[in-house]
This record gives C-alpha cells, sequence and structure tokens, in this order.
C-alpha cells in the first residue's frame, strides 16, 4: 500500500505531516487519519506543519472522511493543538482545504503558507509562546 501522508514526530512537539502525492485510498486514507490521531497519544501540546506540496486531491468522501475526524477529534485537538500550519502551494489544494473546512470548521489556529520556511516560523512562534 502506498502511503497517503508520512507523518514525522522526531521533532515533537512539532509534527510534520507530508502528504506523498499517492492517490487517496479508503485503506491508506484511514491509515493517514489513525496515525494522525496517534500524535495526541502523549496528552501534550503539539503543533502540525501539513506539507501538502506533494499532495494529490483527495476524493469528495475522503474529504468528508477528513471533515468528520476533526468534528470527532475536536476536543482532543482543542486541548493540545497550539496551531496548524498548512504548506500548500497549489492554489486547487487551497480551495480543496477551504471545501473541507466548510464540512467542518477547523477548531485550532491555523495559518495557511505558500513555503515551509514561512509555516515552519510560524510554529515555531506557537511553541514559544
Amino acid at each position: 500500500m502506498d502511503p497517503y501522508a508520512i507523518i514525522d514526530e522526531s521533532d515533537f512537539p512539532i509534527v510534520r505531516i507530508r502528504f506523498t502525492g499517492h492517490k487517496s485510498t479508503d485503506q491508506n486514507f484511514q491509515t493517514y487519519l489513525a496515525q494522525t490521531k496517534a500524535c495526541y497519544r502523549f496528552n501534550k501540546p503539539l503543533v502540525i506543519i501539513f506539507d501538502a506540496s506533494n499532495a494529490g486531491i483527495p476524493s469528495l468522501s475522503h474529504q468528508k472522511m477528513q471533515a468528520t475526524w476533526l468534528k470527532e477529534n475536536k476536543e482532543l485537538m482543542k486541548n493540545y493543538c497550539a496551531g496548524t500550519a498548512y504548506i500548500i502551494p497549489n492554489a486547487a489544494i487551497r480551495t480543496i482545504l477551504k471545501v473541507i473546512f466548510s464540512f467542518q470548521k477547523q477548531p485550532v489556529p491555523y495559518q495557511i503558507f505558500e513555503t515551509e520556511p514561512e509555516g515552519e516560523a510560524w510554529t515555531q512562534s506557537l511553541i514559544l509562546k
């Protein structure tokens, strides 16, 4: 199975989620959602950088799954996620994110950036607070 995303927790409390560009399938998308939730297992504050530089456009059903995940994990995110940076150079992918947020509002502070250094700087400012 080609992964939909690769999650790197080696710099915790910064969690980096890089989308691989592989097409979303029910299996790899469920795995991505489960691995994302697992980042909260320490019950400690964290920030997340979603790098969608190589992201493909997920199917509408997977967009809805993402929105459902946000709804189901809203309190977990509010309690532990200081913020989320989205690295999205592609305008179409930025639009998809807005569609997901139209299904379910993002429950924590977030910013959308075109480059990784911008997102990295913003997440560092959250950690230093």
